[in-house]
């Protein structure tokens, strides 16, 4: 192969996966790989709620059959209708083409195993909070709990609430808790309303718009759970389309992505009952945050996907 052509070779383009009409794949399994091939050729961005090609091939096509995600195992062989596998075919040009989360394209995420309505009035939740309120806060030592018992904790906060997943898997969590949740946005505290209503919530929850805790005026609480805007300047300008179609101000962190992050520190003792502490997520700020606040003994906590993203400080760790 002479040079030029080598140089031509190098330079052009993949050739984009063709594209299958209704009829053509048979199985659920069919779907989800011609849906991987198609994201692939693409280059999409993975990060709400899917980590992967196959994960959000898997999601999208039980969402198109109304399957929960872990039904898919059940019925990957079984055969889709051709009514189904149009649906299913739009739904995977539709995440090509608008490079949205595929969340808002189905309006509903899963946490923990449970559904909640997202549109794009909120971030598409992903946060690791809701995990560790499952491994850390169970009251069993063996797992390392930082909690004596579950039904002990009867007041939370979840500031920057969003969309309300992580209040509603705290009131689950905390049977005997009383919730307040917190967004500065009422465009989001209108979804978080709406998945509150949906389980059932509404005597338990509510939903204050303010910044931080500004409306809280000096309740306290035995339990602060945030997952702030905490992107950086630079994570800003390199945000893949995916993100750039959720709400700005759930993302943006300031110059080193710990604005937020530094008012929460200053302004929660105040509002922590004795024996209480602050569960806050923060990206990959650890070691921006540990040069700000080398005096704090932040307890960094791992889940299975990530690795120094959240702490937990005791209130008078915080005093």
């Amino acid at each position: 192969m002479t040079k030029r052509a080598k140089k031509a070779a190098r330079g052009r383009a993949a050739p984009k996966p063709a594209k299958v009409s209704a009829g053509e794949l048979v199985t659920l399994l069919d779907f989800v790989r011609y849906a991987v091939s198609r994201f692939v050729g693409a280059r999409l961005a993975f990060a709400h709620g899917t980590s992967d090609p196959v994960a959000e091939a898997a999601f999208l096509v039980c969402e198109a059959l109304h399957l929960h995600p872990d039904q898919f195992e059940a019925f990957a062989t079984a055969r889709v209708t051709f009514a189904e596998a149009r649906t299913i075919l739009a739904l995977i040009e539709r995440r090509i083409a608008t490079r949205k989360p595929a969340a808002y394209l189905v309006n509903k995420i899963y946490m923990r195993g449970l559904p909640f309505y997202v549109d794009e009035r909120v971030i598409v939740p992903r946060s690791f909070v809701g995990e560790l309120l499952d491994s850390h806060f169970s009251g069993d030592d063996d797992t390392g709990s930082l909690i004596d018992d579950p039904a002990e904790i009867e007041s939370v906060l979840d500031l920057c609430t969003g969309s309300g997943c992580l209040a509603i898997l705290a009131a689950r969590h905390f049977p005997n808790a009383q919730i307040d949740a917190v967004d500065v946005c009422m465009d989001a505290l209108e979804v978080a309303a709406r998945n509150v209503s949906d389980y059932g919530l509404e005597d338990r929850i509510s939903l204050h718009r303010g910044d931080l805790f500004e409306p809280l005026e000096d309740a306290r609480y035995d339990l602060i759970v945030s997952n702030p805007p905490y992107v950086d300047a630079e994570g800003m300008a390199a945000l893949p389309p995916e993100c750039r179609a959720e709400p700005k101000l759930a993302f943006d962190g300031g110059g080193d992505g710990l604005d937020v992050v530094r008012r929460i520190l200053a302004e929660a003792p105040r509002h922590l009952n004795p024996g209480g502490g602050l569960l806050c997520e923060i990206g990959r700020g650890r070691e921006r945050l540990e040069e700000a606040f080398p005096q704090l003994p932040l307890l960094w906590l791992d889940t299975e996907d990530s690795e120094g993203e959240v702490f937990w400080i005791g209130a008078s760790d915080l005093d």
